[in-house]
């Protein structure tokens, strides 16, 4: 699973990156969050807030850090599509 947080590394940038890590951890998905913080690379993504939150290359929110459900469910959705495709393959 590929997980972007892209900001500056403020405070709000810090904990989006804390909760991700840990909405990870509590659902048993392995791998990392890359927090992004070079203004010119987050500037490729097209987003125009921070802190920002990419799954799977997909902007999930941008200028807030989500509640911890919300998390949950689009990580659950990004494993769910991972899944499908790794069946596909077989």
């Amino acid at each position: 699973m590929d997980v972007k947080v892209l900001g500056p590394g403020c405070t709000q940038c810090d904990r989006l990156t804390a909760q991700v890590m840990e909405a990870m951890a509590e659902m048993g998905i392995m791998g990392n969050v890359d927090h992004i913080k070079d203004i010119k690379e987050i500037g490729k993504y097209g987003v125009m807030g921070s802190p920002a939150l990419l799954i799977n290359g997909q902007v999930k929110c941008v200028g807030s850090v989500p509640p911890k459900a919300k998390l949950l469910k689009w990580l659950e959705e990004a494993k769910s599509q991972i899944g499908a495709k790794v069946m596909e393959k077989r």
